[in-house]
């Protein structure tokens, strides 16, 4: 009989990186043909047992490994580091971080949901988005609005306190949308806010996932560019004090430096 597939990665030392010793030819020629075909039969198979009531933890790590694998399978780098900081917490957390582009919203369950259950802030779209919102949907995540800042502040104090309290982790994504380049100036507090309202530590999270880019005509279906390597960084879990304003700028400082570091390398 078949093996089952490993629904979560493998880390040395809080670090995983790609081998890319399976990269299709296929995909290497067409990679945004190759990866959408893939990622799109992953989505429908998720949204139908989603809509069964059967869209689980298992599930949706399985899910977001086959997104990765999809990636890789283009010849795309993948590299997180870090989740060590996750591995010692125990206790939920906010999850505070830059947002590039729609792979981490694939790619972070895989590597949160093996320690603890977690979901995400999003905006209301996205729950009304065709088939992918049967899969966000069942993941009970906080919905906010986007349009009034005090009324989505309002809703994720009191929904993420919730959440917190029964065990779940939050990831927040303090920018309004999506953005390549990380402008600390529209990075709001709402991350620390909460985490110091419930007495739960964030952990800055930073992000370079421009591989997967922005669609001209369709925003979430842009051009997939396999030389660009994706990375994923988790930082020093840190508990707020006072009122939260060295912590943000840790914070901020932690996704900026990661943003050089990775701007600055070279692809081999």
């Amino acid at each position: 009989m078949p093996t089952e597939m490993k629904t979560h990665l493998e880390y040395q030392n809080g670090a995983y990186r790609s081998a890319l010793d399976n990269v299709s030819k296929f995909g290497r020629m067409f990679p945004g043909f190759f990866f959408y075909y893939h990622m799109i039969a992953i989505v429908f198979r998720g949204s139908q047992l989603a809509k069964k009531g059967l869209y689980d933890n298992k599930a949706w790590a399985g899910s977001s490994i086959g997104i990765l694998r999809a990636m890789e399978k283009i010849g795309t780098n993948i590299e997180i580091t870090g989740v060590e900081n996750i591995e010692k917490l125990d206790t939920p957390c906010v999850y505070i971080g830059n947002h590039m582009s729609t792979l981490e919203t694939f790619i972070l369950p895989n590597i949160l949901v093996a320690y603890r259950n977690v979901t995400f802030v999003i905006k209301r779209s996205l729950i009304e988005f065709p088939v992918f919102k049967h899969i966000m949907i069942s993941r009970d995540p906080v919905v906010v609005g986007r349009e009034n800042p005090r009324e989505d502040l309002t809703v994720v104090l009191k929904e993420g306190e919730k959440k917190l309290h029964q065990g779940t982790s939050i990831i927040i994504f303090p920018q309004k949308t999506r953005t390549v380049q990380f402008n600390p100036e529209e990075f709001n507090t709402i991350g620390i806010k909460l985490a110091r309202r419930t007495r739960v530590p964030i952990v800055p999270l930073a992000i370079k996932t421009d591989a997967w880019g922005q669609g001209k005509l369709i925003k979430d279906f842009g051009k997939i560019d396999p030389r660009k390597n994706v990375h994923f960084a988790f930082g020093e879990p840190m508990y707020i004090q006072n009122r939260g304003i060295e912590e943000h700028q840790r914070v901020i400082k932690f996704i900026s430096d990661k943003l050089s570091e990775w701007n600055s390398e070279k692809r081999s």
